[in-house]
């Protein structure tokens, strides 16, 4: 520790108390005081990464998600947990003007350098997702790094302490939560006829304004009805307004598609995707997929990353066939491309949607999830004559990877069965084993956590889970409820592979 001390004071001269670079003379002092004031409490980086989301495209988008979860975990691991337990005081830099600020304030422990890991964190997670978006957010890391020796908050070893932990956090994110995979499913869906439609002819598509943050925010809604007029010329682009009804927009322009000997087409989120497929099954149109929602899931799945390669499967009537999931219950039938869930999801996303008009999507769901974290209770349902209490309840229309509580992608879209993941709450200390298990990347192997690959699924009641989320979307729910697959499968436009 000696020799540690000794490291740092000389490094401490050279960076906190010479006139060149970093002294009271140069231009660099003055930028270093506000890259660090601006690091304080995250600021920085949720603001680098709301504007990764929104012009980031996909890539940009996980990158933002995955840099924000990094820096809460190396936020809370540095400045909880390790700092308790080294207790070193902050540099004795009275004479810099930077310190004396800051030692006015109440003394905390130095090592780790929270700032540090934080900003380490956030650089690295978002070079796991996006190398180009990395290379300008990590010398502005390094800076914020820099910048807590200059103004006397930390020692050298402080700093290289935060960057080693955040980057070593960040990389642990790849546990729960896998790099995103650019290759079509593994077990690619069947060809099946579909009509060409030569410049769009026939196709009558309903663009959602209303859908996430995706093309649609990168466009706007106006231009991205230009957009798809532009790529199919000859085909129906109705723009759904604020004020107007999605679904029954949506039935209309599938009337007209069936009348025409066409397709539908939809340019939005899953939620957008969700209806528009059910209308499409039930009248034997073949359906076409414009990405423009936040995350895309079904589109990014099927191979789908833009406006142009939907354009080009319609025009040469290039198409495959997709398995449908079907949710029947008290309510009725729901369809579902993606996901079906009971229990803290659905809570989650009505508690999402009340908050976002006031705080937009993404801030809206990272405070609904931290209240449900926080306050959620387990749903109690009827299975096999009894009654089971569940923090949460997945099925995934298809097979999904990787195992766990997290799954990201499908490695088959036409495999004929459901992908059921099941969290017990019935076990003691259900909810910390739960935590602990995601944590440590171990959820496959603990016994609150169950996973089965289902034909169907019934439950005789649904007791107290008076909700379910049906892509991403929270609906009302009651029992007795059935999981299956529609027995007619969705037709839908697709490249062609290669």
């Amino acid at each position: 520790m000696r020799r540690l001390d000794v490291i740092d004071q000389a490094l401490f001269h050279r960076i906190a108390v010479s006139e060149r670079p970093f002294g009271a003379g140069s231009r660099v002092g003055p930028w270093l005081r506000r890259a660090s004031h601006a690091a304080d409490h995250g600021k920085l980086w949720f603001g680098t990464a709301a504007v990764l989301g929104a012009i980031g495209g996909r890539s940009g988008r996980r990158a933002a998600l995955r840099g924000i979860s990094a820096l809460a975990l190396a936020s809370y691991t540095a400045n909880v947990a390790a700092k308790q337990l080294t207790r070193r005081p902050r540099p004795a830099l009275d004479h810099i003007p930077a310190a004396r600020r800051l030692l006015r304030q109440p003394i905390t422990t130095s090592f780790p350098s929270g700032h540090s890991a934080s900003a380490a964190a956030f650089a690295t997670a978002v070079a796991i997702e996006s190398p180009a978006a990395a290379a300008v957010v990590a010398p502005v890391a390094l800076a914020v790094g820099v910048s807590r020796v200059y103004t006397g908050a930390h020692h050298p070893s402080d700093v290289l302490a935060g960057f080693a932990l955040g980057s070593a956090l960040a990389a642990l994110t790849l546990r729960w939560w896998p790099r995103s995979s650019h290759l079509r499913p593994a077990a690619g869906p069947a060809r099946r006829s579909a009509p060409a439609l030569p410049e769009g002819q026939g196709l009558s598509v309903v663009v959602n304004s209303g859908s996430g943050s995706g093309a649609l925010t990168t466009y706007g809604p106006e231009e991205t009805v230009t957009v798809l007029r532009d790529l199919l010329p000859r085909a129906e682009v109705r723009l759904c307004g604020p004020d107007d009804d999605l679904p029954a927009l949506l039935a209309e322009a599938a009337d007209r598609a069936s009348a025409a000997g066409g397709a539908l087409g939809v340019c939005g989120g899953d939620g957008s995707v969700n209806l528009a497929a059910g209308l499409a099954v039930e009248r034997d149109l073949p359906l076409a997929v414009f990405p423009g929602g936040t995350l895309n899931h079904f589109a990014v799945d099927l191979g789908i990353e833009d406006f142009e390669a939907t354009a080009t499967a319609v025009t040469a009537g290039s198409a495959c066939g997709v398995d449908l999931g079907l949710a029947t219950d008290g309510t009725g039938q729901r369809y579902f491309l993606n996901t079906f869930s009971l229990g803290v999801y659905p809570e989650l996303v009505q508690l999402r949607e009340s908050l976002e008009g006031r705080m937009g999507k993404w801030p809206a769901l990272a405070v609904a999830t931290a209240k449900v974290l926080v306050n959620g209770e387990p749903v109690t349902v009827r299975a096999g004559g009894r009654d089971r209490r569940l923090w949460l309840l997945f099925a995934g229309n298809g097979a999904y990877d990787p195992p766990g509580f997290a799954p990201t992608h499908r490695t088959g879209l036409a495999d004929g069965l459901l992908d059921v993941r099941v969290v017990d709450a019935g076990r003691p200390l259900a909810r910390t084993r739960l935590a602990a298990a995601f944590l440590s990347g171990t959820l496959a192997r603990s016994r609150v956590y169950h996973a089965a690959r289902l034909r169907a699924l019934d439950l005789e009641g649904l007791g107290d889970a008076d909700r379910m989320a049906v892509d991403g979307e929270s609906v009302p729910a009651a029992g007795p409820l059935r999981l299956a697959k529609s027995g007619r499968a969705l037709t839908v436009y697709r490249p062609a592979e290669g």
